[in-house]
C-alpha cells in the first residue's frame, strides 16, 4: 500500500487542451480542429507496402520540419516508443488510439505548447490537429487553415474538383474537417437532462462522443460535440453549425447549474461536491473512472466558488496524471490495475493536501 502521497512532477504541463483558460472555459474545455488529408502518389494506408509507407513518413516529416514552416514542430517516431509513452500521447489527445497501436511506419509532429499535432500515416496520410483552450471555433479553424496551407505548399494533396479532399473513409470526403468542442456538463448530467441535450444535438447531424472521441464513453461528465458531415458542407458552414450548437448547450448547462444551486437542490449539490472532495482527499484506492467522476464534481465546485484553495489548474493536472499511462510514466514502471488504483489515490491526496 502507498502511504506517502505522490507529488506532481516539477514543471508538469497538462498541454493546451487542459490549460483551463479562454472563453467559457468553465464549460468549454477545449476546441479542436482536425483535417484529414492524403498525399498524391501514395495509396491509402490499407494498400501501401512497408517501403512506400516508410517513404511517405520521410516525405511528410521533412515537410513538417522545413526551415520556413510556420510551426516549430518536433517529430516523434512512434515505432521507437514504448507502449506507455505512446499511451501518454494518446491520453494527451496528441495521437489517436489507432495510431498508438498500428503496426506500420508512423510519426507525430508536435509543437512545444501541444496546441498543434500532425499525425502521419494514420487512417489518412495526414491528420493535422489544432487545439485551443476554451471555446474558440473560428480562431482554431483559422490556425488549422494556415497549417494546412503550409503543408500543401510542399506536399501535393489528393483532391477532386467534384468531391473535394479524398480520404480513406468516405465519411471524411469533402472538406476533411472535423471540428469538435470538449464540454464539461455536470449540470445536465446531474439534472438527468443529458439524454435530452444529446438527442437535440444529434437531430442537427452533429455527433456527441466521450472523452477520447469516437468509440469512447462519456466519463467525468466530459462530452465532445463535433460535426458528422464533411461532404457538401463548406468549412464556414461547419464552423458555424458546431459553434451555434455548442453555444446552445453551454447556455442550457449554465441554466441547469444555477437551478442546482438554488432552493431544495442546493443542499444536495453541495453535499455531492463536498463528498467528492472528501473522497479525493482521503481515499486509498481510486479507479480511473471514479477519479474522473470525483474530479468532475470538484471542477464544478471550484468554478461555482464553492471550494476554496483549489485552482482549476490543479484539478486539470490531477485529471491528466490520474490516467493509466501518465501514472505509470510518473512511477517509471508498468503497474497492475490494483497498483494504479493505489497510486492514483495517493496522487489525489498529494495534490489536495496543499489546500
Amino acid at each position: 500500500m502507498t502511504d506517502a502521497p505522490f507529488s506532481v512532477p516539477e514543471n508538469f504541463q497538462p498541454g493546451e487542451w487542459l490549460r483551463g483558460q479562454g472563453q467559457d472555459a468553465d464549460i468549454a474545455i477545449c476546441t479542436r480542429v482536425r483535417l484529414a488529408r492524403n498525399v498524391t502518389g501514395f495509396g491509402f494506408y490499407t494498400t501501401m507496402q512497408p517501403d512506400d509507407s516508410a517513404e511517405l513518413v520521410q516525405v511528410l516529416n521533412r515537410a513538417l520540419t522545413r526551415p520556413d514552416f510556420p510551426e516549430r514542430l518536433r517529430i516523434v517516431d512512434l515505432p521507437g516508443l514504448g507502449d506507455i509513452e505512446r499511451s501518454v500521447l494518446m491520453e494527451r489527445h496528441l495521437i489517436s488510439r489507432d495510431l498508438a497501436v498500428a503496426d506500420r511506419p508512423r510519426s507525430v509532429a508536435v509543437n512545444e505548447q501541444e496546441s498543434v499535432s500532425v499525425m502521419v500515416n494514420e487512417e489518412d496520410h495526414v491528420r493535422a490537429q489544432v487545439f485551443q483552450s476554451g471555446f474558440a471555433v473560428q480562431a482554431t479553424y483559422d490556425r488549422a487553415e494556415r497549417l494546412d496551407d503550409a503543408i500543401m505548399a510542399d506536399v501535393p494533396y489528393a483532391f477532386s474538383e467534384e468531391l473535394g479532399f479524398l480520404t480513406s473513409c468516405p465519411t471524411n470526403v469533402g472538406t476533411g474537417l472535423r471540428m469538435s468542442v470538449m464540454l464539461h456538463l455536470p449540470g445536465l448530467v446531474w439534472a438527468d437532462e443529458i439524454d435530452k441535450a444529446t438527442a437535440t444535438i444529434q437531430k442537427i447531424s452533429l455527433a456527441v462522443r466521450g472523452l477520447y472521441g469516437e468509440g469512447s464513453r462519456a466519463l467525468g461528465d466530459f462530452y465532445q460535440v463535433s460535426n458528422q458531415v464533411t461532404l457538401g458542407r463548406s468549412e464556414r458552414d461547419i464552423v458555424r453549425d458546431v459553434g451555434s450548437a455548442v453555444e446552445r448547450l453551454m447556455t442550457w448547462e449554465r441554466e441547469v447549474r444555477e437551478a442546482l444551486l438554488r432552493g431544495d437542490s442546493r443542499c444536495r449539490t453541495l453535499d455531492r461536491i463536498h463528498r467528492a472532495l472528501g473522497i479525493l482527499e482521503r481515499a486509498y484506492i481510486l479507479s480511473s473512472e471514479e477519479a474522473l467522476n470525483l474530479l468532475s464534481a470538484a471542477r464544478f465546485g471550484v468554478h461555482a466558488g464553492l471550494i476554496g484553495g483549489l485552482a482549476i489548474r490543479e484539478v486539470n493536472t490531477a485529471l491528466l496524471l490520474s490516467q493509466p499511462a501518465h501514472l505509470q510514466r510518473m512511477h517509471q514502471s508498468t503497474l497492475t490495475s490494483e497498483q494504479r488504483d493505489e497510486h492514483r489515490a495517493s496522487l489525489m491526496r498529494g495534490i489536495l493536501a496543499r489546500r
